[in-house]
């Protein structure tokens, strides 16, 4: 294969990025991840994570990670050291870049004093329900505060003074001197400082006066000489402001480009509305499985190459859209099939008795670990005279083209021998508890010379070595496509699915599975893919998260539009 089929596809940044660098407008690129430590990242965030990263890798860039800290009052340090747990986890690094805003908070503040002395920033006196008022709409021109014609010395005097504490929250505020008569909402003199007397995570009471994002944006990525400062579209209208800022400062002035951000099905991916679920008790945490979180994806059982791929699979748009969560899973499934080991585990276990087994006999059979991976070797599994199937896979009265077991049919035990049932034992209320069966000794393995074929392959366990375990199956968090797709005077927890969870307590393993480490991932055969539980797991309470299924329903859908 060429070098050039190497090459990543061509996407629009990359020809901004290209033009930027064949005009001489840059001599590098520096791009940076700028998350708000208010929650834990989610998948969202992880395709902002891969283009940054990426774009900085694929041009021997940098890329900063940088702590977007404006706002005590929602800032957590659980938040900072989930993010930076969340990033390296999906394989990236940073270096020695690590950046805070609130680095910057005494320049920002020299930054803010030049504005006002330049007669471009005032303080207003105005409340943030007069501000809303006086900014107008869309269709309604803004009008001017009355504190906007300020002298520069009574603003520099009021600046210091709202530095200093000397007014309560919400009192005043900085504003830029703009136009109120702008068609861009967010050039009617944005409010750049607000008033907050709250310790700050980490300058602690030092400031009670803090940056509001647009003003900070542009500053930190002047200040850290990011060349191309790519934002999700929500924030092309603020472009305007993030160039009047650094064009009036003389700073400086790296490029924003705007791209649009991932929308999954099934999925809600606002951070106030995940702390919604966790706050209210409808998840466990952050790091619930069922959470769209990168936490919560892991503690699942989710690779960083599946999300990545992932990441790179959907690329990047200029118009927002909604991605199919079956992608996701289908990126999953192809990344665990080459690395996840097989384990056979019985969900709701029926007792099997083969009759004409010889008696105290265990046999052990060799079985690959992942015939996709002959490097993954192989594994001795113990077979003896009573053994535990499935339960869905008996039927009394099998339909037509059952080819699991039922009276008097044959099927092949993986890894082992052919059985047929020959009785079927019930309790006094009708329940099948207990098969009979017989063996064909001829048929080790799960062939037999003679070549007759049977259909039906069950997965088992024997009963004497088989280990117990929790089974925890999760399904989508939401009933609906769209969670917001909702009746009047309802909100999107009104489709919660009530069978998100279920909890199976009795469920029975091959032995082998008491290695199975916190995280390690396995396909349990013909049921899916599973994760040892980061967090209840443990050699003496074995707990197992379903990752995925093994129907893969994105393949039939990308058959179909073939």
């Amino acid at each position: 294969m060429s070098a050039d089929n190497n090459k990543k596809p061509t996407n629009f940044i990359k020809q901004i990025i290209d033009e930027d660098l064949a005009s001489g407008r840059f001599d590098r690129v520096h791009t940076r991840f700028p998350p708000e430590p208010n929650g834990y990242l989610h998948i969202g965030h992880a395709k902002s994570i891969c283009l940054n990263f990426s774009l900085a890798e694929e041009y021997n860039g940098k890329c900063n990670l940088r702590f977007d800290d404006t706002n005590p009052l929602k800032e957590d340090q659980e938040y900072i050291d989930a993010i930076i747990e969340d990033v390296r986890w999906l394989g990236f690094d940073w270096e020695d870049r690590l950046f805070y805003a609130s680095d910057y908070f005494e320049k920002m503040y020299e930054y803010a004093v030049q504005l006002i002395k330049m007669g471009k920033a005032y303080v207003d006196d105005l409340s943030a329900e007069e501000i809303k008022e006086y900014r107008g709409t869309l269709t309604k021109p803004g009008k001017e505060s009355p504190y906007r014609n300020r002298s520069v010395e009574e603003n520099l005097d009021l600046f210091e003074r709202m530095r200093k504490g000397e007014f309560k929250d919400g009192e005043k505020v900085l504003r830029a001197k703009i136009d109120m008569q702008s068609g861009n909402l967010n050039m009617r003199d944005p409010v750049m400082y607000r008033i907050i007397h709250a310790s700050h995570p980490r300058t602690g009471n030092k400031w009670c006066i803090y940056p509001m994002y647009d003003w900070a944006h542009g500053l930190e990525d002047s200040i850290e000489g990011i060349t191309h400062s790519i934002c999700t579209l929500e924030f092309e209208d603020h472009r305007p402001l993030y160039d009047w800022f650094l064009d009036q400062l003389g700073v400086f002035h790296p490029r924003q480009i705007e791209f649009a951000r991932l929308n999954l099905t099934y999925t809600v991916m606002s951070k106030r509305k995940l702390l919604r679920l966790v706050q209210e008790g409808y998840v466990s945490g952050w790091d619930d499985p069922r959470m769209p979180t990168i936490s919560g994806l892991r503690r699942r059982g989710y690779t960083p190459e599946a999300i990545r791929d992932f990441a790179d699979r959907i690329g990047v748009a200029k118009s927002n859209s909604v991605v199919d969560f079956a992608l996701l899973e289908h990126c999953l499934r192809e990344d665990l099939n080459k690395r996840a080991e097989r384990r056979m585990v019985v969900l709701n276990p029926l007792k099997v008795i083969i009759e004409n087994y010889p008696e105290n006999q265990v046999e052990e059979m060799e079985a690959e670990n992942n015939p996709e991976d002959p490097q993954a070797g192989t594994r001795k599994i113990p077979f003896s005279k009573i053994i535990y199937i499935e339960r869905e896979d008996f039927r009394e009265e099998a339909p037509k083209k059952w080819f699991r077991l039922a009276p008097g049919k044959e099927v092949r035990l993986k890894h082992a021998y052919y059985i047929t049932c020959q009785k079927v034992i019930k309790d006094e209320n009708g329940q099948v508890v207990e098969l009979r069966c017989t063996y064909d000794p001829q048929s080790r393995g799960g062939w037999t010379q003679d070549g007759r074929k049977v259909k039906g392959t069950l997965h088992w366990v024997s009963a004497e070595h088989a280990v117990p375990v929790e089974i925890r199956l999760y399904e989508q968090l939401f009933v609906k496509e769209d969670p917001e797709d909702v009746e009047e005077g309802q909100d999107f927890t009104a489709n919660i699915n009530p069978n998100s969870l279920t909890v199976i307590k009795n469920a029975l393993a091959e032995p082998d599975l008491k290695k199975a480490k916190a995280g390690q991932r396995y396909q349990f055969l013909r049921q899916g893919y599973f994760c040892a539980d980061l967090k209840d797991h443990s050699a003496e309470h074995l707990v197992f998260n379903r990752t995925v299924t093994l129907r893969d329903s994105w393949a039939k859908i990308e058959k179909k539009l073939k």
